[in-house]
């Protein structure tokens, strides 16, 4: 799955493409594999290609001085924006929705990027597409901001999404088709219904359908002889949960160099094996976090699709939820009940698997090896953002968060200092909501308003020192900003902005 998937209809086209894409990205040309898979070609490809492979061999051959002439390379728009620090971070964050909105497409599709019908708000920094749970976190803050229109927009994309590909993508980018993200489309349209009414419940019926589909495709397959396909997982008392997957088993184009290196270094798997973990874990939304490792410490261990996510069975348990009410607003009963009993199933099933009664908290849960996993992360407070813990769960799951992940600038996403991005020292805003919005909903009011000032004192804090809003943050101080990962840490920052306005409404 490669940069012009769109153009690449012909077999030789797309191996020939895959040879310039190799040379390329196994070169130093570009620090970030992303640059060369955004980029655009100014001629077609095959005329480009044609050109490649007469010239390559020739003794002056200069690669860099080809791709530059040949394909126009993407610039991060945000960073040529200048704050002003003498507005208020309000004033700042609703000027930066206007930097970070991308208009719709009415072309053909360029390069790798997918065209989108209506407008919507980019992350920021590298990020120069849409993302798929990214953006619910981005329209919290829209809606703050009164641009209730733009997050019609931008659900109004995902169902486009839904409606052409059959699933919302990691974004929109061919080389992203192989994944989705946490489906968090029921989410969205929840978010419309506070504006418009639970009528709207029918008129995304259809996607919300088609996104359950693709969640559990193959989910009749599944049997005593075969426990596991694509997304789901048949467990030993019949329950059936989800995993994360990516359906294409090859580097990834975005990181490609990162993705071959890990490969090369890892002797228990093959590289497939490999590369379907690192998509898995991408799809996840937790690119990388000691979380989805074997050893809790090392990138080589990597087995996510071993994996059965407390987060993502929750999000999976509120569609199903949502459905259940679609069909009870447009009078269909039988279709309430069924989606009834599936989350009714699922509830049981988070319980029975992924709750720890000794630890008083929720954990991912291994179906290879039939047990939990050890490591605590912030994915524990799903289950209270959806209220489906008792209230003793969640006073028990508060305990270990206030004792164990908060600190003075907000909650650790893990307790495990790796040189992973979504592992400690790290805190990011999606799971700030999570964890606060879920206190709340079991009125641990003052454990939910520590979390709050914490995270907001911190980026303020920061946005005072450089104008800027971040990606992701240090939580244990304020001195140092976030570490580790894949890339340099990214300013813009959709979600962090949309979580800091609704916060503070």
């Amino acid at each position: 799955m490669t940069l012009p998937e769109t153009q690449m209809a012909d077999r030789d086209l797309a191996e020939n493409f895959q040879t310039l894409f190799d040379a390329v990205q196994r070169s130093s040309l570009f620090p970030d594999s992303k640059t060369f898979s955004d980029a655009i070609a100014k001629e077609p490809l095959a005329q480009i290609l044609d050109r490649y492979h007469r010239r390559k061999n020739e003794d002056d051959f200069d690669l860099k001085a080809f791709i530059e002439q040949y394909f126009i390379l993407p610039t991060e728009q945000v960073t040529e924006y200048q704050s002003d620090f003498t507005k208020p971070i309000q004033q700042h964050l609703d000027d930066l929705w206007e930097v970070l909105t991308r208009q719709p497409s009415t072309t053909e599709a360029q390069g790798s990027l997918i065209p989108l019908p209506f407008s919507y708000v980019v992350p920021g920094g590298r990020f120069r597409e849409i993302y798929y749970w990214d953006s619910y976190f981005t329209m919290l803050g829209l809606q703050v901001s009164g641009r209730d229109a733009l997050v019609e927009s931008m659900v109004n994309n995902f169902a486009h999404l839904i409606d052409t590909i059959g699933f919302i993508p990691n974004g929109n980018r061919t080389y992203y088709l192989g994944r989705s993200q946490p489906p968090f489309f029921a989410l969205m349209v929840n978010l419309l219904a506070e504006s418009k009414g639970e009528q709207i419940w029918q008129h995304y019926l259809p996607q919300l359908e088609k996104e359950y589909a693709f969640w559990m495709r193959d989910c009749e397959q599944l049997s005593p002889e075969l426990t596991v396909k694509n997304r789901v997982v048949r467990l030993p008392d019949g329950s059936i949960l989800n995993r994360y997957w990516d359906d294409v088993s090859l580097p990834r184009p975005e990181a490609y160099k990162e993705d071959v290196a890990l490969a090369a270094q890892v002797h228990d798997q093959s590289p497939e094996e490999v590369y379907r973990h690192l998509r898995a874990a991408a799809e996840s939304g937790w690119d990388f976090s000691s979380r989805w490792f074997k050893d809790s410490q090392t990138m080589q261990t990597i087995h996510t699709t071993d994996l059965i996510p407390v987060d993502l069975n929750c999000l999976l348990w509120f569609l199903e939820k949502r459905l259940q009410r679609a069909y009870e607003l447009g009078g269909n009963v039988l279709l309430a009940d069924r989606y009834k009993e599936k989350a009714a199933q699922r509830h049981t099933a988070i319980q029975a698997f992924c709750w720890n009664e000794a630890a008083g908290f929720y954990f991912d849960y291994d179906w290879k090896l039939n047990r939990q996993k050890d490591n605590y992360t912030l994915a524990a407070a799903f289950p209270l953002f959806f209220s489906l813990s008792s209230s003793v769960q969640a006073k028990r799951v508060a305990q270990v968060l206030e004792e164990k992940f908060l600190q003075k600038n907000g909650l650790l996403t893990t307790l495990q200092f790796t040189h992973e991005q979504w592992d400690a020292p790290n805190g990011w805003a999606p799971l700030q909501w999570i964890a606060y919005q879920g206190l709340r909903n079991y009125h641990l009011d003052a454990l939910a308003n520590k979390v709050k000032n914490n995270w907001m004192n911190n980026n303020e804090t920061y946005y005072a020192k450089t104008g800027k809003m971040m990606e992701k943050y240090n939580v244990l101080t304020d001195d140092i900003s976030a570490q580790d990962g894949e890339y340099p840490n990214q300013d813009g920052f959709g979600w962090t902005n949309g979580v800091y306005l609704k916060m503070k409404e």
